[in-house]
């Protein structure tokens, strides 16, 4: 196999140990839910990407801000490097804390006569975190999923969510560093900064489109994502703790 480049991190970027991290919040965790998913442990940093068991996980929100808005979907699609196993995803949409407001409807066509059966989340934990639990974290955007799951959390529960995360934003954020330095100069010129948006990621790497701002089809184009910038740029043998935060 021929090696790749692997990317580096920015210099004095430090990840944390999640499996000493998740250890030890096993044993402080209130809620039984909690302990469960904690319980589950996660790998060792050293183990090689190709044998981490992964699940990409994507929310549609009524907006950007985890502090006011709120999660209307949850979209969650276990895989590894070899295989995306689209008959275990998990799709669900749900009652959000706050009121959907035409824009975040305009974005993921999630309507209000959408949630008037729709559960709360917090019907849903236990679920969601037995499909995360001793898995990886994949997403594009990590601010996003683990600040609105955590604030979440934080209502129903009164506690916080901790998850290891594979940003396929933050890979393709490495892999342009520099590239994004336009001077006016070049501006003027019509030279535009590379987007690392999820889907002029994919098409860097001949990935098709999908509709966007779904949860479960933008799970899926993140799981897809992350198997292409691997199979371009990274080793298979790389340390998840190079690749986690």
């Amino acid at each position: 196999m021929n090696k790749k480049r692997n990317p580096s991190r920015p210099p004095g970027h430090e990840t944390p140990n999640w499996q000493t991290l998740l250890a030890s919040l096993a044993q402080t965790a209130r809620d039984e839910r909690l302990q469960r998913f904690y319980q589950a442990g996660a790998v060792a940093p050293q183990t090689p990407i190709e044998e981490v068991p992964l699940v990409a996980l994507d929310l549609e929100t009524t907006g950007l801000s985890p502090q006011r808005d709120a999660i209307v979907s949850v979209g969650l699609m276990p895989f590894t490097l070899r295989r995306i196993r689209c008959a275990d995803a998990h799709y669900h949409v749900v009652k959000p804390l706050s009121e959907l407001n035409s824009e975040s409807v305009a974005f993921h066509r999630i309507t209000h006569s959408d949630l008037d059966d729709a559960p709360r989340l917090d019907s849903l934990l236990s679920e969601i975190l037995q499909v995360m639990a001793g898995r990886v974290a994949v997403v594009h955007y990590r601010n996003l999923e683990r600040g609105f799951l955590d604030e979440t959390v934080r209502h129903y529960l009164n506690e916080n969510l901790h998850f290891p995360v594979i940003d396929t934003m933050e890979l393709e954020a490495r892999l342009h560093r520099g590239t994004n330095d336009i001077s006016w100069f070049d501006r003027l010129r019509g030279k535009k900064a590379v987007s690392i948006r999820l889907a002029e990621s994919r098409m860097r790497y001949g990935l098709p489109l999908y509709q966007a701002h779904h949860a479960l089809t933008d799970a899926l184009a993140s799981a897809e994502l992350l198997q292409a910038q691997i199979a371009s740029h990274f080793d298979h043998g790389t340390p998840v703790s190079e690749l986690w935060d």
